[in-house]
């Protein structure tokens, strides 16, 4: 494992009070609230023991960190990525300026750096758990909840920053997303025992229900068992983006503003007057981007269902789930980005929040602006402030 610079260990302790977010899986805080943190070692939450993320007591303390890789790291991996796991252990649990120690998910080495850090072994379920986690492109509460269920594990609701009202919320839109396709799959009409029938079997989607219902809608599209059940994951994903997204607009545009009238505290000299003012006009330049971004890729989804519940066109859809995947991948790292953004700005910069310094909203700017770096850039303004 490798320690943390002194810009991480800043960061980390920036991180301990927020909740978790699209790009951080605060697992510390879910600890504080509701494990056994207390002096006497008494358990606040029975659940939070009972159906934990991880076994090991470490790594159910841990941050988990969507990492937008800098060109020094690319080479920690056998592979080209852009983003990679990061979990960071800290070294004291009540104190994050003492930093900790960090590994990240299937870099050369990966299980030889599990087994001396914490003893797992590489058949440990842990193991697999944290490769469940490493293939999502985000840390969303509802694709995470799910790529954990296809797993096997249910984890405790605490572990979700979802209330009870926005997972009712969600359902009721992905199924009212989903239940024109499944009738038109069952051939149904607008009875009511049409529309009971389509209600369940969007549920059963929506549930990972196996039945044979689902293997009609899978025939329908001409799919193969492992087709279907990757873009169905995906599909949902693009629905749970497409919620996300239309309630984040109004954030992202207030947030958007106070990026361009925040003033720090303290002395600013030049540079670092010279570089806020270019990370103002950037960072809101790259922030519009990337929704318009997410938005243009929300409509092939549009516009391919449209095709196929409007105009009776199956191909159309059936090529979408086929091409999912790898739209789905790049539509988490830009929506985690700005999600982030959003939760992690309206933590920092909340009622009765401390005046934040010069040095401090540098390194905000810069975190913000290196998640919003498209696949293919590096982050070579991180490098030329660090210099």
């Amino acid at each position: 494992m490798a320690a943390m610079t002194d810009r991480a260990v800043r960061s980390l302790e920036h991180l301990r009070g927020s909740a978790s977010t699209a790009r951080v899986l605060n697992l510390l805080r879910v600890w504080e609230e509701n494990g056994d943190s207390r002096s006497d070692g008494a358990v606040r939450n029975p659940e939070w023991a009972a159906r934990p993320i991880f076994r090991t007591p470490a790594l159910n303390r841990a941050l988990i960190i969507k990492h937008r890789l800098r060109r020094n790291e690319f080479d920690l991996f056998t592979g080209r990525r852009q983003v990679a796991t990061k979990v960071v252990i800290p070294i004291e649990d009540d104190d994050l300026k003492t930093g900790g120690r960090y590994v990240f998910v299937n870099q050369i080495g990966f299980e030889r750096a599990m087994m001396e850090a914490f003893g797992v072994q590489p058949t440990h379920p842990d193991i697999e758990t944290l490769r469940l986690i490493d293939r999502l492109p985000s840390l969303d509460p509802f694709l995470l909840r799910e790529q954990l269920r296809r797993g096997g594990l249910d984890p405790a609701p605490c572990y979700f920053s979802i209330s009870d009202a926005d997972l009712q919320r969600m359902t009721a839109f992905v199924r009212s997303e989903i239940e024109p396709l499944v009738t038109l799959s069952l051939g149904g009409d607008d009875s009511a025992d049409s529309r009971d029938s389509a209600a369940r079997m969007a549920a059963k989607i929506l549930s990972n229900t196996p039945g044979n219902q689902l293997d009609a809608l899978r025939l329908t599209l001409r799919l193969a068992p492992e087709q279907y059940e990757e873009g169905v994951f995906c599909w949902k994903g693009f629905l749970y983006y497409k919620w996300t997204l239309a309630a984040l607009l109004t954030d992202v545009a207030a947030v958007a503003e106070a990026v361009r009238t925040i003033r720090p505290v303290g002395k600013v000299d030049a540079q670092a007057k010279e570089y806020i003012a270019r990370g103002r006009d950037v960072l809101r330049g790259r922030i519009i981007k990337t929704c318009d971004e997410v938005s243009r890729t929300l409509r092939v989804y549009d516009d391919a269902y449209a095709k196929l519940t409007q105009e009776g066109r199956p191909i159309a859809f059936r090529d979408f789930l086929l091409d999912a995947p790898s739209m789905f991948s790049r539509l988490g790292d830009q929506l985690g980005a700005v999600q982030h953004i959003v939760s992690y700005w309206r933590f920092r910069f909340g009622p009765g929040a401390p005046a934040v310094n010069v040095e401090e909203l540098m390194d905000i700017f810069m975190d913000f602006e290196t998640g919003l770096l498209g696949r293919g850039e590096t982050a070579d303004m991180a490098g030329r402030v660090a210099a």
